[in-house]
């Protein structure tokens, strides 16, 4: 099968749910305003990519891989990045929307999530370490078995994280954030 290409490319209003991304490799481009929602980005190949106010929502990702990719204002709900080709997997969200999304059993240590809603999101058996949570709400996230060595929670929100189902050594937490480490006991503090 041919596969395409692509070095510094600017994407700028592209629907490809009309027009398909072609199968191949990016390396360098930008994408803004782009409609990549329920799109099959099988084997394709994303280096040093930029995405500013896409919308990548449903997207399948089997496959696909994202190195050093950077996400601005993206609409992500419900990917499954469990589905990516795990090498070299790394990138960063700011301002982002991933409600629904699937970390499980990933390793995406040193991650940045900036300004992001991550409601009901699984971090279930992922490698956390390092990531930054900041000004992010984890509303009804899931953590268990999950290693969130050294991960800074310190301005997110509305998380709930049981210490005895998690490795949280090194974890940074403020208050009245840190509350969301005795959830399970149902007390009340105030």
């Amino acid at each position: 099968m041919n596969h395409t290409y692509v070095e510094n490319e600017y994407y700028d209003g592209a629907d490809f749910r009309q027009n398909r991304l072609a199968k191949g490799e990016y390396e360098k481009c930008t994408f803004r305003n782009c409609q990549l929602a329920g799109c099959d980005l099988n084997e394709i190949i994303f280096v040093e990519c930029w995405f500013q106010d896409c919308d990548f929502s449903m997207a399948k990702l089997s496959g696909a891989s994202f190195r050093d990719a950077k996400f601005k204002q993206c609409k992500l709900l419900g990917l499954r990045f469990d589905e990516c080709n795990p090498l070299l997997l790394s990138f960063s969200f700011h301002s982002c929307v991933l409600n629904f999304s699937s970390f499980y059993k990933l390793k995406i240590k040193g991650t940045t999530f900036k300004d992001c809603k991550l409601q009901e999101v699984d971090f279930v058996e992922a490698d956390l370490t390092n990531v930054l949570f900041e000004n992010c709400d984890l509303t009804m996230a899931s953590f268990e078995n999950t290693t969130l060595t050294g991960a800074d929670f310190c301005t997110a929100s509305n998380f709930s994280i049981d210490p005895e189902k998690n490795k949280v050594k090194k974890a940074k937490f403020s208050m009245p954030g840190v509350v969301g480490l005795l959830d399970k006991y149902d007390i009340v503090i105030e």
